[in-house]
């Protein structure tokens, strides 16, 4: 009988059907139920079923053949003496069709969890091992192939903050919902998309541009920063690191836009290599706005509308939720105190400069 269940079970091989038409013919003499040594059985075939790569569809597929397939013969079917008896019988063997393939079931989604499990930790190691940039580079070249990345080819990473205080995670659904689709547009693609520090990165080749914008778009995250192209395992790392430096900037300086670009912020850096220069200058050029009353900020935090406004009096007012005739004065005030003015095109431009500095160096809370 086993071997006339296998053959039921088209694709599935005998030994995951193996002994199921035999427990079936016992129940329709009995009219017991499945035991839990019996279930059991079932469970663990599940799990070596969903090792073996074998679909839990054409698992279940292969034992509802077999029971059909062994249905005539089944002993208490067979010798029933009226339809109440086999529709006693039916219902004993049915019951039993359905503990066996819950069963099942649960031990294939149980094999499956814990793949995804090892599978989760397997890359949480090797993102970490990358990204921290002091491991074995040949290891680490060897491991990137097995995620679809070739470290020989230029990468550019972009990192999703977390929204308020829900960081990301290997169950987060946003990084299962950005999986699905990448891979229902793409494809088959050269990115890697992991958490990391709460955070949601995308590794990909430079090549694949579409598919970190795709990327960003799904995740649709509050701020999101990207680094530049860079080759190598070395070149992935400076790449995380400035989008990091791109999202700690973004926060300092309260960047509007929800996409940064770190080739877009590169003066920053540069602003910041002399830090005695630009604490020179935050001193030098915005240090009289502690005499106005109600402290510097107010006026700082009008330096930084009017400049973000593009030097427009309705829209910078309406940032700063002022008058225009208040922003008038403030401006009046601002040159005052300062000698320089934020209407001249190239003293604003110092002190703009001097303003992204203040926010930089966290002036005036910390003295500069």
């Amino acid at each position: 009988m086993a071997t006339g269940a296998a053959g039921a079970a088209g694709a599935v091989p005998a030994e995951f059907v193996a002994g199921f038409p035999e427990t079936l013919a016992e129940i329709s003499r009995s009219c017991r139920v499945l035991s839990r040594a019996e279930r059991e059985g079932r469970r663990a075939l599940g799990e070596q079923a969903a090792d073996s790569g074998i679909a839990l569809s054409a698992l279940i597929g292969g034992h509802l053949g077999a029971a059909r397939h062994a249905w005539p013969t089944l002993p208490g079917v067979a010798g029933a003496r009226d339809a109440a008896e086999l529709r006693k019988v039916g219902a004993a063997v049915l019951a039993a069709l359905e503990a066996g393939v819950a069963a099942l079931a649960d031990g294939h989604g149980r094999a499956q969890r814990h793949a995804v499990r090892r599978a989760a930790g397997a890359r949480k190691a090797f993102v970490d091992d990358l990204l921290y940039g002091r491991s074995d580079p040949g290891r680490i070249a060897e491991q990137a192939e097995g995620f679809g990345l070739r470290l020989a080819d230029r990468h550019i990473v972009a990192v999703a903050a977390a929204v308020g205080e829900d960081p990301y995670d290997e169950t987060h659904p946003m990084l299962h919902r950005v999986e699905r689709e990448l891979a229902g547009r793409f494809g088959d693609h050269d990115a890697l998309i992991a958490p990391k520090d709460g955070q949601l990165v995308c590794i990909a080749t430079s090549v694949q541009r579409h598919v970190l914008d795709a990327f960003v778009k799904t995740v649709a995250a509050p701020r999101t920063a990207v680094g530049r192209a860079h080759s190598g395992a070395v070149g992935v790392v400076r790449s995380y690191e400035e989008a990091l430096s791109a999202l700690d900037l973004a926060e300092r300086l309260a960047l509007e836009p929800a996409v940064l670009n770190a080739a877009d912020l590169l003066v920053f850096p540069v602003l910041m290599r002399d830090r005695a220069a630009m604490s020179d200058l935050v001193r030098t050029v915005l240090g009289p706005l502690e005499d106005a009353r109600g402290g510097a900020q107010p006026l700082l935090d009008t330096i930084t509308a009017y400049a973000a406004s593009g030097y427009v009096n309705a829209e910078a007012a309406r940032r700063l939720d002022l008058s225009v005739r208040a922003l008038s004065y403030r401006l009046e005030r601002i040159a005052a105190l300062t000698g320089f003015d934020p209407d001249d095109a190239l003293q604003r431009y110092t002190l703009e400069t001097a303003a992204m500095g203040a926010r930089l160096l966290d002036w005036p809370s910390t003295p500069a």
